[in-house]
């Protein structure tokens, strides 16, 4: 589920989900697009907002009940609600939705000559695998009537235990889902409980035991720390037991309490029974040293994954690429404009209805804001291990707004927090480094900047506001 509330790991930005609420900004009439002759030296960075989405992010928001870190739009169906089977299947709340979300794909306008298929669909929540196999059917055949899918897409599906059985699951490997996010989150009854998951460890075991014998070759594991009363015994075992269940994906996220849930009201960050900051951090750094002891490769700040299994929908975000969004509260990124729907029932109807009635115009602006686009870039290479293309990003930026970025990271090139590496990928010292800030060196000698796994990720908050005031003064 795309999980606003929350973080991969102390004081950095959100993880998957929250880094889409910070990008998603409303886009207002005073929007003062900022153009520089470089678009043309670079046009790929400038021109992929411009390009047709191969991504999309479909939102199916029903969850059996609100988990008390939750803030994010979802229709609680209630805990005695048919999970398993496909007996909820008449359930006028879910069947009306996805309705309503169908209506919303057909009127959304698709304002491109050609369109390149769909190479990656998610689905998340809420809990996706509450939807009925055929109504999850449904959509996925107006995709593709619509945008067409290529015939090795990634489908993805948020799943949680519990809420499917082997035929269920079998149902939707038979409509094209070939990759599963299971939200397990802690091996724990008494973390799970004080949560407010729905589900047990009973469950858990249960769902990875259905993993297997479905033979679902891409699933991955989702795991949150810093959970009130978490010991690190807890969070090893539950790191050791993931490690032994073998997916081929690992997301970690650190709790972030948010205003307006229960645990917002019963805690108080940083406070007992929450984790201290250094505790969280120690959780993290116990990640990082565990997964990647197991053979999994840390390629972003929150996931892990064996040899190529990464998530390619991610990648999207990651790669600052245009997607669609669909359903309450999801967000699309078309021409170079975010947008994200209501996050309220009746707002979102609403929309629909002036969707259809061609009221609402979201498909894009052809002016780029430069130093927006930068910002987006440094943010999101920096959450991966694969840093910032410091060529490309010369080429498109300009070398002062390169240099800029590079004299601000001096200190944290010596500190080890940032680490610069050369076109074959080795790290540079950083006598290397200061030796090599110069119009020759930066482009060739530096050739990219990550930040270091852990510590340069744990300061990736700071990190990314270092670099903002460097490159938009």
């Amino acid at each position: 589920m795309q999980k606003s509330i929350l973080t991969p790991i102390f004081s950095t930005f959100p993880a998957k989900p929250r880094y889409r609420k910070l990008l998603c900004r409303a886009i207002s009439g005073n929007f003062n697009p900022i153009q520089t002759v470089r678009q043309n030296a670079a046009p790929n960075i400038f021109t992929t907002p411009q390009l047709p989405p191969t991504s999309v992010y479909i939102h199916l928001p029903f969850c059996r009940k609100r988990c008390h870190y939750c803030d994010f739009p979802v229709v609680a169906l209630g805990s005695n609600s048919p999970t398993q089977t496909n007996d909820n299947e008449d359930d006028p709340r879910i069947s009306n939705y996805i309705q309503l979300l169908c209506r919303e794909i057909n009127a959304s306008r698709v304002s491109f000559e050609s369109h390149s298929p769909l190479e990656t669909v998610f689905f998340g929540g809420g809990t996706p695998s509450l939807v009925p196999p055929r109504l999850v059917s449904s959509i996925l055949d107006l995709l593709k009537g619509k945008f067409g899918v290529t015939s090795d897409a990634e489908i993805s599906m948020e799943m949680d235990p519990g809420t499917f059985d082997v035929k269920k699951m079998e149902e939707f490997m038979e409509l094209g889902v070939n990759r599963v996010s299971l939200g397990v989150q802690a091996f724990q009854e008494q973390l799970l409980k004080a949560c407010g998951r729905a589900h047990g460890v009973d469950e858990v075991n249960e769902a990875i035991e259905i993993m297997k014998s479905c033979g679902v070759e891409n699933w991955s594991l989702d795991l949150i720390s810093s959970l009130p009363n978490q010991t690190p015994q807890m969070w090893e075992e539950s790191l050791k037991l993931t490690i032994e269940a073998q997916p081929n994906h690992v997301s970690v996220y650190d709790l972030q309490v948010e205003q307006g849930t229960k645990f917002g009201t019963l805690y108080t960050p940083g406070e007992f029974p929450l984790p201290t900051d250094v505790q969280s951090a120690d959780f993290y750094r116990t990640a990082s040293r565990m997964l990647s002891g197991a053979g999994y490769n840390h390629y972003e700040i929150s996931s892990y994954c064996q040899d190529g299994f990464e998530c390619k929908h991610n990648f999207t975000y990651w790669k600052n690429k245009p997607f669609y969004g669909f359903g309450l509260g999801s967000a699309s990124y078309v021409r170079g404009m975010r947008f994200s729907r209501p996050k309220k029932m009746g707002g979102y109807i609403n929309f629909v209805r002036s969707l259809e009635n061609g009221m609402v115009d979201y498909t894009g602006n052809t002016n780029i804001n430069v130093g927006d686009l930068a910002s987006d870039i440094v943010m999101l290479s920096l959450r991966t291990a694969a840093g910032l293309n410091l060529k490309f990003f010369r080429c498109a930026f300009g070398y002062s707004v390169v240099a800029s970025l590079c004299e601000a990271y001096k200190p944290f090139i010596e500190s080890g927090h940032v680490l610069c590496l050369n076109e074959q990928r080795r790290v540079v010292t950083a006598d290397e480094f200061n030796a090599s800030l110069n119009e020759d060196g930066i482009g060739r000698g530096l050739a990219y900047i990550r930040l270091s796994d852990p510590d340069g990720f744990l300061l990736s908050n700071e990190l990314i506001s270092i670099a903002f005031g460097a490159i938009v003064p």
